[in-house]
């Protein structure tokens, strides 16, 4: 599993950007975005493969960007056994904290994108930052389970 890019946004509104590098933080979330204060959405991870099967339910090839999500990872498909797991990324540590819903601002990127990330977390998901690291494009991604059990 991969990093495969890293976005932000510096209003809600704004464009997402995108960079090769960048400082995560309990404080700030992703450096520059506007989402990043401390909670349980502090971070939005998207995987690669479900984003595709989103374009490909669409017929269209669409930039990830327009989920407007921070991280985008391979080798990955979120469900929901994986609320409560830990992504490491380098000295980065995010936890799961629930499925990001599609919103209806999709819509305004695509039409039909909202409905055709609502199956399956194809959205992605929200994480919590607990403990900071710097993260670069191409840097690999790890899935801790500290209860196994469940």
């Amino acid at each position: 599993m991969q990093l495969l890019d890293i976005a932000y946004h510096e209003h809600s509104t704004a464009p997402m950007q995108t960079k090769t590098t960048s400082m995560v933080t309990r404080v700030a979330g992703v450096d520059g975005d506007c989402r990043g204060k401390p909670g349980k959405r502090q971070v939005t991870v998207l995987s690669q493969d479900q984003w595709q099967l989103a374009c490909d339910e669409l017929n269209t090839p669409m930039p990830w960007t327009y989920r407007r999500a921070n991280l985008l990872v391979d080798g990955i498909s979120f469900d929901a056994s994986y609320l409560g797991k830990q992504i490491q990324i380098g000295q980065l540590l995010l936890l799961i904290t629930r499925e990001t819903d599609p919103c209806p601002r999709m819509d305004a990127q695509h039409q039909g994108l909202t409905q055709a990330l609502m199956p399956d977390w194809r959205g992605g998901v929200c994480c919590k930052v607990l403990a900071d690291g710097r993260i670069s494009v191409g840097d690999t991604v790890q899935i801790l389970d500290l209860n196994p059990s469940k």
